[in-house]
């Protein structure tokens, strides 16, 4: 009886310790803080899909632990971190460049590299950013070639952060001279007439030499701020409305070519 007693306590003092507030337990788990985590995610994305947003992240925190950290998944973790603010939210953008740049530099031993992100890391990360923004190997890599650093050199956070803002801010301008050719081209299955093609292009230029200030932002800005009118002008100055279209044409990738130039021509080489 008295081996049953001392049993029974053990017992009762066993079930009181399990016994904890769902607070306590929620704590000591660590799941609120990745709750908090994924809700500051959220609210930082405004995701127009909350529920399927929670899953990708829950996911990819998931696979962080069952791939042990290959070099192909850190980068693709790092890549969604990224692709969770637009570089014009510039504070949430920053915070999630700030958590891919410490995914990438606390990677496996083969990642590591005192001092930074290893070269060869950060340039793959680059080149994936301009791939899923939807531009093609030929538009990006002058602009990667530009950035690139040794596959063994150590990227410091700030260089990291301004290739990154470059990426997004480029692939953004690409599209910009896309809407630019489709409103210069008299139809979709036609190229469009050369002389338009380079009055277009002028004022493109035009508006990034007025760009001031060294953050390559103010490219896009400035890229942004055509308005229709001054477009049609020079569009009306290079050919008169009564005139009908003749003359040499200059296709979509020649015309995207020419923009690309135009921007990689002001973003400094890394040396």
């Amino acid at each position: 009886m008295a081996e049953k007693r001392r049993s029974g306590t053990v017992m009762s003092e066993s079930k009181s310790a399990k016994c904890e507030t769902d607070e306590e337990f929620l704590s000591q788990s660590g799941t609120s803080a990745l709750l908090r985590g994924a809700l500051l995610k959220l609210l930082e994305s405004r995701s127009e899909d909350p529920v399927g947003f929670l899953a990708e992240h829950f996911g990819h925190l998931s696979s962080e632990v069952d791939d042990g950290g290959s070099e192909h998944q850190t980068v693709i973790r790092s890549l969604w971190h990224l692709s969770l603010a637009h570089h014009s939210q510039r504070s949430a953008f920053n915070n999630n460049v700030r958590v891919a740049y410490e995914l990438l530099t606390q990677g496996g031993p083969r990642q590591r590299c005192i001092g930074g992100v290893r070269g060869a890391l950060y340039t793959e990360t680059l080149r994936c950013l301009c791939s899923e923004g939807g531009l093609s190997a030929s538009t990006a890599s002058p602009l990667l070639l530009r950035m690139r650093c040794h596959d063994y050199e150590a990227v410091p956070f700030e260089l990291f952060r301004q290739g990154v803002l470059t990426c997004s801010v480029y692939t953004d301008y690409i599209r910009k001279s896309r809407r630019l050719y489709a409103a210069v081209a008299s139809a979709p299955d036609r190229p469009a007439e050369r002389a338009l093609c380079q009055a277009v292009l002028a004022t493109l230029q035009d508006a990034l030499e007025t760009a001031d200030g060294c953050d390559v932002g103010r490219y896009l800005e400035a890229s942004a701020k055509i308005s229709p009118a001054k477009l049609a002008q020079a569009m009306a100055e290079a050919r008169p409305p009564t005139q009908q279209q003749e003359g040499p044409t200059m296709d979509a990738q020649e015309f995207e070519d020419a923009a690309a130039t135009l921007f990689i021509a002001r973003v400094r080489m890394v040396t």
